[in-house]
């Protein structure tokens, strides 16, 4: 049997947990917005047209910050169509997903969606087709209180009180080619520059992120963020990065350490950042917001006939249904978010409802959670207080991508009232003997045991069967003396809670 241990200690604390690890992303694409959060005619949708089945599944998920309106979609966004009487909003074409883009939800009716869900809104300005005016004036008419021309005009529409928006992101992935009105690094992070100077003149208290690479695959990584950076530096707060993955030509246990590359993503932006910010000899930090983030099957996407000549609205694209092994890959990529919270203060997972998402929808019929749902949702609810790095002591195996690999990765959170460890199991064959050292936090009791494991790691929620795949009980969970001892699954994600005494 294979045996492994962890350990954890005050000593090894990262950061308090901020809640807007957890956040989200809703982007006009595809059916993310329309027939996913928003369906008129569903049995269950608001006088505002939004469904509440969903609402109550985005609640139980535990999102926080969710960033709108995109993602490719805001390089060609005109928010001004989005606001004002629905029946007179203009049909748009967008060219970001070749779809017909109706403005029927816009940026206040979003604002009341996050209401219900509580949740915060985190803002993007389009600075692919537009530019410092059209981001002041969307400011102006989101967070002024009133007495302007737009602040006076979001009233007249029905909104009284200002949106209070206080995180804004400058534009999305200007280093990406297929972006409306891409740019040089030296030509975004000007123009970056000088919108973060006008926004912050207008309202210093916003928080504001600047584009970083697309990817850690683009042939400008590193690079791209040095130049942004000696624009931005001292007008920004974050650089964002973005990370999909997938498996790829049935090599498992590579896509199963997909977390090493978002290690190497993140030490790599922070050797630039504060490179940068010495270069500057600045007193500040800059943080990183990992606002795209998820397991997106992109090859088999683009080898698919859904973007067409067809100018449709909402058509099904980028509908990925996600198995057992996704999810143990998603819930691994949350513990490495948390190891790296000290710098990583923001994060969302990309994206929602439907497109590349937990929750998926009918129309007129069913929302239902998808395998990466549950270690996402349980996370949210049991990470609190402060994240510790556990000293591991595991085996390791092979990976032809990534090298060598721990075959168990995990994290640990604690506040005054319990302790949550968060666990993958890597290996594609065997299950792990795991015992787990918490004598430093005086727990008394184990308040949960879960996992995510199915014999079959390909098994998924699918339309026609909801349920297939849950979170189990993880059975023989035991602690004596401070130590708690488990098995650990094969190709699994569990999280254990103890009760400690304050």
């Amino acid at each position: 049997m294979t045996k492994a241990s962890i350990v954890a200690r005050r000593a090894e604390t990262v950061a308090t947990v901020n809640r807007r690890l957890f956040g989200a992303f809703v982007e006009h694409l595809a059916r993310c917005v329309y027939t996913g959060i928003y369906e008129p005619e569903h049995p269950t949708a608001n006088d505002d047209g939004f469904r509440l089945d969903v609402v109550e599944l985005v609640k139980e998920l535990g999102t926080t910050t969710i960033r709108y309106p995109g993602g490719n979609f805001v390089s060609g966004f005109r928010w001004e169509d989005s606001v004002g009487p629905r029946e007179k909003r203009p049909v748009r074409r967008d060219l970001a997903w070749h779809s017909l883009e109706t403005n029927q939800v816009g940026v206040d009716e979003f604002a009341r969606w996050l209401a219900l869900t509580d949740s915060e809104l985190m803002m993007a300005v389009n600075l692919g087709t537009r530019g410092i005016e059209e981001a002041l004036d969307l400011l102006e008419y989101c967070n002024h209180p009133s007495g302007t021309a737009l602040s006076d005009q979001r009233i007249a529409n029905g909104t009284t009180e200002p949106h209070g928006i206080r995180m804004w992101c400058l534009g999305n992935e200007m280093d990406g080619p297929w972006q409306t009105g891409y740019r040089s690094a030296e030509d975004y992070g000007a123009l970056a520059a000088r919108t973060a100077q006008a926004m912050k003149a207008a309202d210093n208290d916003l928080q504001l992120v600047v584009c970083g690479s697309s990817g850690s695959g683009m042939p400008t990584f590193g690079d791209w963020e040095r130049t942004v950076l000696e624009h931005t530096y001292e007008h920004v707060d974050f650089i964002s990065c973005h990370a999909y993955y997938q498996e790829r030509g049935g090599d498992l246990g590579s896509f199963l350490a997909s977390s090493l590359d978002m290690q190497y993503f993140i030490d790599t932006v922070v050797a630039t950042v504060d490179h940068v910010g010495r270069k500057l000899r600045s007193s500040k930090q800059i943080q990183l917001s990992f606002d795209e983030w998820n397991i997106w099957y992109l090859d088999e996407h683009k080898a698919s006939d859904e973007v067409n000549e067809e100018w449709q609205i909402a058509p099904r694209q980028l509908e990925d249904t996600y198995s057992v092994a996704d999810a143990v890959v998603l819930g691994n990529l949350l513990i490495t978010l948390l190891k790296n919270h000290a710098r990583v203060r923001s994060a969302s997972l990309a994206q929602l409802v439907n497109v590349i998402a937990p929750i998926r929808t009918e129309p007129g019929g069913d929302a239902w959670r998808q395998t990466t749902f549950f270690p996402f949702s349980v996370t949210s609810r049991l990470a609190r207080g402060t994240v510790i790095a556990p000293r591991i002591d595991a085996p390791t195996y092979a990976t032809a991508v990534h090298g060598e690999a721990s075959l168990v990765d995990s994290v640990v959170t604690h506040d005054d009232d319990s302790v949550a460890v968060f666990l993958v199991n890597r290996s594609l064959t065997e299950p792990v003997d795991l015992t787990i050292d918490l004598t430093e936090f005086q727990v008394t009791s184990l308040t949960e045991a879960l996992t995510l494991h199915d014999d079959d790691v390909y098994a998924k929620n699918t339309i026609d069967d909801q349920e297939r795949v849950s979170l189990k009980a993880l059975h023989g969970a035991e602690l004596v003396d401070g130590v708690v001892t488990l098995r650990l699954p094969p190709v699994s994600w569990s999280a254990v809670a103890a009760h400690r005494e304050s």
